[in-house]
């Protein structure tokens, strides 16, 4: 069987659908004419009961019609319109009497029904309504009156009827399958142009959308789905996209200025510290890019949703205290102070090592960014039944306009104005996505050359 499209299919369904419920409602109009027509039929024979009944007489069990000219009236004499055939049988089941327009043929009579009993039956093949009712005189069956009418007018106007009905069924699902399709048709015709744009879309053009209809129903939920749909993929490929620039300018500059010095350092002979110098700065920027690596590297865990959190419960102190334990040759290089503002242990449930990526990243921008021989202050305090966390340098700061953007990948602010301080521009947006999966709320203020503050909220369990 061939497949049907999506309009056919519905067309189809709703035809069958709609055809069983007119199926259903002609029946009920066929069955209600036909008892119409048979409760017209009996009672014209309940009339002949009466009428025959009221002309027959038994005399010592001898039956006689009061009025023998009924014999002679038009209907129990002819075949023509609207006869009457009756028959008289006595309890032992032999016709007594019959009306002219018998000629000789019998009546059905069934001896078994002993009360007034209504049958189709055919008489010289012509369709008749019959009915059997006992005689009774005395309380006792003296015999049985079969009065037949001919249901030739009914049977034809029944007939028709069904015709009727029949093509109207037909001729109507075919009205309605043409209607239902075109109907069908022009609904998902948003569809088909949804299908066609889809279609036109790929990595080149993903700027393309879907029109949205007219009419805010199901269908635009469902334009509007796709497109907001095709607005995170474009999103996600041109962060992609510009993730590559970036991590491979990244990675190529402090390759090509150790290349550059190294090249510059072999040209003559040089004094050892010279040397030692040199080799040593180039040993700070292997370390930079290998930490840039590794940042990469946790980003690329966060696009393909592989972090996986262990939380516990941690000192947060101790977080602190190792962290600067790790920037400690900064720290000194810079000469800058750090201010504890806290004289007591602060439990926190995080993950550990994770935790110590963000405090980490956030007092090496406070240490990088103070003043030569400037101080940082770390504050740590209980807040609603969370621990509070605030890191604070006096030092560049960040302006307004930059504010905003402090947690996109590889943006740093204004680096022209400090290029002595190194970084790579991704450390805040890892600090953002940890915080973010570890529930930890976390917010920047900063004013110009004033300094930057961090506020985190830290979970206690």
């Amino acid at each position: 069987m061939l497949p049907l499209s999506f309009k056919n299919r519905l067309a189809f369904n709703f035809m069958i659908s709609t055809a069983l419920i007119t199926i259903g409602a002609f029946f009920i109009v066929y069955s209600i004419v036909k008892y119409s027509v048979y409760s017209d039929v009996n009672a014209d024979l309940e009339d002949e009961i009466s009428l025959h009944f009221s002309e027959m007489d038994f005399n010592n069990d001898i039956f006689k019609w009061v009025d023998k000219k009924e014999w002679q009236e038009k209907e129990h004499n002819e075949l023509t319109v609207d006869p009457v055939f009756v028959e008289v049988y006595d309890p032992e089941g032999n016709a007594v009497e019959r009306s002219p327009n018998l000629k000789g043929r019998n009546l059905y009579f069934d001896h078994r029904f002993k009360h007034k009993h209504y049958i189709d039956t055919v008489l010289n093949r012509q369709a008749i309504r019959e009915v059997q009712v006992p005689i009774i005189k005395d309380n006792r069956t003296k015999g049985f009156l079969l009065i037949g009418m001919s249901l030739e007018d009914e049977n034809a106007v029944l007939a028709n009827l069904r015709m009727v009905l029949v093509f109207s069924v037909i001729g109507m699902l075919l009205l309605l399958f043409m209607i239902t399709r075109y109907i069908a048709g022009r609904s998902i015709r948003p569809i088909i142009q949804m299908t066609e744009t889809t279609g036109r879309i790929s990595r080149k053009n993903l700027g393309l959308r879907i029109a949205l209809p007219a009419n805010r129903d199901e269908l635009y939920v469902l334009s509007k789905t796709i497109n907001d749909l095709l607005e995170r993929i474009e999103n996600a490929v041109e962060r992609e996209k510009q993730f590559t620039s970036d991590a491979s300018h990244e990675l190529r500059t402090p390759l090509a200025v150790i290349k550059g010095t190294l090249e510059v350092l072999i040209r003559k002979p040089r004094e050892k510290e010279e040397y030692e110098k040199t080799v040593n700065y180039c040993i700070s920027e292997v370390n930079r890019m290998n930490n840039l690596v590794d940042q990469l590297l946790l980003l690329a865990r966060f696009e393909n949703s592989q972090i996986i959190l262990h939380p516990q419960e941690v000192v947060l102190n101790e977080v602190i205290l190792e962290s600067l334990e790790r920037l400690s040759p900064m720290i000194n290089t810079r000469k800058t102070a750090i201010d504890f503002k806290f004289d007591q242990l602060f439990p926190v449930y995080v993950d550990a090592y994770k935790a110590s990526i963000v405090i980490e990243n956030i007092l090496s921008n406070a240490v990088k960014y103070s003043d030569i021989n400037g101080t940082v202050e770390i504050v740590l305090s209980e807040k609603e039944g969370q621990v509070l966390c605030r890191i604070t340098d006096y030092g560049i700061g960040i302006s307004e306009a930059n504010i905003n953007r402090i947690y996109e990948q590889f943006y740093r602010s204004g680096p022209s104005d400090h290029p002595d301080i190194k970084g790579t521009g991704i450390g805040l947006s890892i600090v953002k996505r940890l915080c973010d999966l570890m529930k930890i709320s976390i917010e920047i203020q900063s004013v110009k050359d004033k300094g930057t503050s961090v506020t985190m909220l830290f979970p206690e369990r």
